[in-house]
């Protein structure tokens, strides 16, 4: 029986998951991870890595991040406590969609999930405080092929829903999209 619903997002290879949910007076029960179900959306691959974060201060951007080749990565990003503004920005090289972003709203309430591709950057802002989230990853990290963009970046023109109130020194730091980056060769 099916749990998941992937659905293509306006960028290839972006998907929404909507999980289902069972419940009744004791609380729910949902399916986080189905490697059957999400083979359709390009996960072949086992989850390499699951990594938590907590995020104190609405308004907070984490973000742009992705790993480089051979090490490239998808994600599955799902909001545990409180909503975030979710956003992907493509990064392939020789893709029509190569350098634009789409974002989606995640929260602990709605059982949704964003599925990110390799070659795509990814980052989100903080809509409430307290916020928790969860990524499975297809590839552990690797320092040698971290990579990013600031999540400032006025080439990229991502919408963030509020003012930016906080960032890491790494991601101030994070360059701009140069003009001439070729993109990620997969």
């Amino acid at each position: 029986m099916k749990r998941l619903t992937v659905s293509a997002l306006p960028l290839p290879g972006l998907h929404l998951i909507t999980r289902q949910r069972i419940g009744d007076n004791r609380g729910f029960f949902t399916r986080v991870f189905c490697a059957e179900e999400l083979d359709a959306a390009g996960w072949t691959r086992p989850i390499a890595q699951i990594n938590h974060t907590y995020t104190g201060r609405r308004g907070t951007v984490r973000g742009m991040h992705y790993q480089t080749p051979p090490n490239a990565e998808m994600k599955l990003v799902t909001c545990l406590r409180g909503e975030v503004w979710d956003v992907a920005v493509d990064l392939r090289a020789g893709s029509a969609t190569c350098g634009k972003w789409h974002g989606e709203h995640l929260s602990s309430d709605d059982g949704r999930a964003m599925l990110i591709p390799e070659g795509f950057a990814h980052g989100f802002q903080a809509l409430t405080d307290d916020v928790e989230l969860l990524y499975c990853h297809s590839a552990a990290y690797a320092p040698d092929s971290e990579a990013g963009w600031n999540p400032r970046d006025t080439t990229l023109s991502i919408s963030w829903p509020l003012a930016i109130s906080e960032m890491s020194p790494r991601d101030t730091q994070l360059p701009f999209l140069d003009p001439k980056f070729p993109g990620v060769v997969l």
